[in-house]
């Protein structure tokens, strides 16, 4: 389970008990910080926290601020400056030389638009989903602080936000954020003020398909679903042993490889693993894979082997391109010297995480870029209609 699965369900939890539940949510920064915009943490009125905004720095004052600021239910917006010398002087020592902003909202189970039933529902669909924040803004635009528009797949907007020069404006760089999958800060300037609006990309769980249902397998999917990825496995041998064997949150798939493609949904999100241990297996799987939109296929074996898998399919008459041979990685893994089960395992999952977010496994110390994802952020200039 991941930090944002966490958060859903202490929400839930939340509710149901009938506790007072707020959220902060990093909404930009500038410089170096410890968490990027998009970081959450819920809290409660008991004092239960669920996620970090920090490296432990500021939670305990952004809790502070729900008891002391927020009782008219109102959302506030809180600034950290660690570049400032006062750092030190206000106890709380980040180090980290940069700016946070933090969105700090309370959270109401039947609000509209309702950011937390937003993500879960884009989890629950395995949906991408665009949620656009007001956190900042200047003169009579028609905001509130905290107002939002969300974007569904299918173009759906839900939106709070009464200014309709604002409204054109995201729904078509939230449309972009959709496209390139990239959060962003924006800076609109408007006929009667401007906002400041950070657009959040919500990317549901990676699904993995594991080939394979070996002991060796089980590591791969214990720390796949560490990272709270969907996790599938596919036992071609048909092993009803082999329920057993996987975490509980696993779907086991019981199949023959004569019948496999019928049996899995591969989309542009779905990466997959094949490490059956049986050469006639891999060689259906690898049939299937290689023209399917899985963007990461990664073989278990030597580069011989995987060689081999390539010219015998060839040989069938089954040709594949430039683009689906980059997708694939065999042998498996970054180079971390693996050995056992669980080393490996640690190498596959790294691998598959480094080329879903297009990075190379290098050495950060080797890195001469920063280490997270720079949000770009612009001003978009609006004349009055």
């Amino acid at each position: 389970m991941n930090e944002l699965q966490a958060i859903l369900e202490g929400f839930e939890s939340s509710q149901k008990s009938g506790e007072m539940t707020f959220l902060a949510t990093v909404v930009k920064t500038q410089g170096s910080t410890y968490r990027r915009s998009g970081a959450k943490m819920l809290m409660t009125n008991t004092g239960r926290m669920i996620g970090t905004i920090s490296a432990g720095c500021l939670e305990n004052d952004v809790f502070e601020h729900t008891q002391q600021r927020m009782s008219d239910g109102e959302p506030i917006v809180v600034t950290y400056d660690s570049t400032a010398s006062e750092d030190i002087l206000w106890g709380f020592g980040l180090g980290c030389n940069g700016i946070v902003q933090v969105l700090i909202e309370r959270l109401e189970g039947e609000s509209t638009p309702n950011a937390i039933a937003f993500i879960q529902e884009c989890f629950h669909k395995k949906h991408l989903g665009i949620i656009a924040t007001v956190f900042a803004f200047e003169g009579a635009v028609k905001v509130k602080l905290g107002s939002r528009l969300l974007l569904y797949p299918n173009g759906k907007i839900i939106t709070d936000i009464k200014d309709p020069n604002l409204i054109q404006s995201l729904v078509a760089d939230s449309q972009a954020a959709f496209a390139n999958q990239k959060s962003r800060v924006n800076n609109y300037q408007l006929p009667l003020g401007s906002a400041e609006v950070f657009i959040e990309v919500i990317q549901p769980p990676t699904s993995l398909i594991i080939f394979g249902a070996g002991y060796d397998a089980v590591p791969v999917a214990q720390f796949a679903q560490a990272l709270g990825w969907d996790v599938t496995i596919v036992d071609c041998r048909a092993n009803e042993a082999t329920r057993s064997r996987f975490p509980i949150l696993c779907d086991v798939i019981l199949s023959r490889r004569e019948i496999v493609h019928k049996q899995v949904f591969i989309n542009a999100h779905t990466v997959t693993v094949v490490m059956t241990h049986n050469y006639l297996d891999d060689l259906e799987i690898l049939k299937m894979l290689l023209p399917s939109p899985a963007p990461y296929i990664g073989v278990l074996g030597p580069k011989l082997r995987t060689e081999r898998l390539l010219e015998d399919l060839h040989l069938q008459g089954i040709d594949y391109t430039t683009e689906q041979l980059k997708r694939l990685h065999g042998p498996i893994g970054i180079d971390i010297g693996a050995d056992t089960p669980e080393e490996i395992a640690i190498a596959i999952i790294a691998e598959i995480q480094a080329v879903l977010t297009n990075r190379n496994g290098n050495f950060l110390r080797n890195r001469n870029q920063p280490i997270h994802q720079c949000y770009e952020s612009n001003s978009n200039l609006l004349l009055t209609i």
